[in-house]
């Protein structure tokens, strides 16, 4: 029995060394785990102390970079709560007032402004709630007590969870705006005086072009009128005899002589057609006056209702006689096609299609042109038709643009198509340029049909 005590004491023994060693165990696990989650935990305090600095650092300058706008604008800006208290103000706003900022703040915003724009800018808190106020002019009073004219715009201020919390002032010197406005003007004026005289210039050049054609044109009817001129002159002088003779008492049978050897009765016959001539030839030179006149005019002309075909009947007389190499001409007209437009840029519209036309077919070996005019709905369309190579695809959107030219240096300043484009769309007509299956190009004005 003394031996089985020894035994079970000593069992005992070994299984309490096992607990303890097993509590051990398990204590030291837990500081291993507690160190573990202190770790973590410190290296979290660090990666959101890290992301801390770099936001702060990243807000800093925002606020910098605000900060330096702010100081930077020109434009006054105010920004108020609610009630109208001056929250915020930036240097534009300090310097015309004379006031720092800690004077402006805290202050009613509508007391920065003179007596008569009080009560206006006093509304603005209200207005806010359902518009926002733009370019209204209001008196700003500066250091000196003078009211300084702003152009101001009111836009409601709201928080992070969209709730109206104020307003913000933008104000603009009007003196500013009003110079810029008449900066602007002046270089509006000189850029339609700079077109008046690009179009005036593209006219002349055109003129220049057709100069021996209109030379040609006005030599027929010139040659016409002095040939019957002479002749009257002639006629003249036997009358003149023949009624001297009459008158002089001489008798019956010397005077039916002398008509006879005068030839009276011829010229009595021929003298009715002669005048009727030169009164023809003389309106013809009128005419060709008249549409000289029309296209070097650089005055405006009201809008007009005029027969086209006339027109385009003259363009063509005159690039064609003034062409050196003379395209074989098509014209197929509709007669009596009355437009609404301005029959002196019309007629530079023409011109300046045909020459170009007349341009592209030199040294081609049968150039052709044709002339179209038709009436399509309400337009009146003439279309201008060539054999020549044609406009590359590339340039089919560009002709219009001014100073673009295919031609060489020397032989076309890019301005004709430009400035015919402008005319077409001032006398609300339309100019288009397309390719023609066969080849060669088509331009197609539109015009108002009266």
């Amino acid at each position: 029995m003394a031996g089985e005590s020894v035994i079970g004491d000593g069992l005992l023994q070994r299984v309490g060394a096992e607990d303890a060693s097993s509590d051990a165990e398990r204590g030291e696990s837990a500081w291993i785990e507690v160190i573990h989650k202190m770790d973590q935990v410190y290296a979290d305090l660090v990666h959101y102390q890290v992301e801390l600095e770099e936001k702060n650092s990243a807000l800093e300058e925002a606020q910098h970079f605000i900060e330096n706008v702010q100081t930077s604008m020109t434009d006054v800006l105010i920004v108020c709560d609610i009630n109208g208290d001056i929250k915020q103000a930036n240097r534009a706003l300090q310097q015309l007032t004379g006031c720092a900022a800690e004077e402006l703040v805290g202050r009613p915003f509508s007391a920065l402004f003179e007596s008569d724009s009080r009560q206006l800018v006093a509304q603005f808190a209200e207005k806010i709630r359902s518009e926002t106020v733009y370019d209204c002019e209001v008196n700003l009073l500066g250091s000196d007590g003078a009211p300084t004219p702003l152009a101001m715009n009111c836009n409601s201020l709201f928080d992070h969870e969209g709730k109206l919390v104020g307003m913000v002032l933008i104000g603009r010197p009007v003196g500013e705006l009003r110079r810029a406005y008449e900066a602007l003007h002046r270089t509006h004026n000189e850029l339609q005086q700079a077109q008046r005289q690009l179009v005036h210039s593209e006219k002349m050049a055109s003129l220049g072009r057709l100069v021996a054609g209109v030379a040609h044109e006005l030599n027929n009817p010139i040659s016409f009128v002095f040939g019957n001129m002479h002749a009257l002159k002639g006629y003249g002088e036997r009358i003149k005899r023949y009624l001297e003779a009459l008158h002089g008492g001489d008798d019956p049978a010397a005077c039916a002589t002398l008509r006879e050897e005068l030839r009276i009765d011829r010229i009595l016959g021929d003298i009715g057609s002669l005048i009727d001539g030169t009164l023809e030839g003389a309106e013809r030179v009128s005419n060709i006056v008249q549409d000289l006149r029309r296209f070097s005019g650089n005055q405006q002309q009201q809008q007009q209702v005029f027969e086209l075909c006339p027109l385009v009947r003259t363009a063509v007389d005159w690039v064609i006689k003034a062409a050196r190499d003379k395209p074989r001409v098509e014209l197929r007209l509709d007669e009596s096609l009355s437009v609404e437009g301005n029959n002196g840029s019309t007629h530079q519209i023409l011109v300046n299609l045909l020459q170009n036309a007349v341009d592209v077919l030199e040294d081609r070996d049968d150039p052709r042109l044709c002339v179209c005019c038709r009436r399509e709905a309400e337009r009146v369309l003439v279309e201008v038709s060539d054999n020549g190579p044609g406009i590359p695809q590339s340039d089919l959107l560009r002709v219009f643009d001014p100073f673009f030219t295919t031609k060489e240096v020397g032989k076309g300043t890019g301005l004709g198509l430009y400035i015919s484009y402008g005319l077409a769309t001032d006398q609300g007509g339309d100019l288009q340029a397309v390719n023609l299956p066969a080849g060669g190009a088509r331009f197609v004005l539109s015009m108002k049909a009266a």
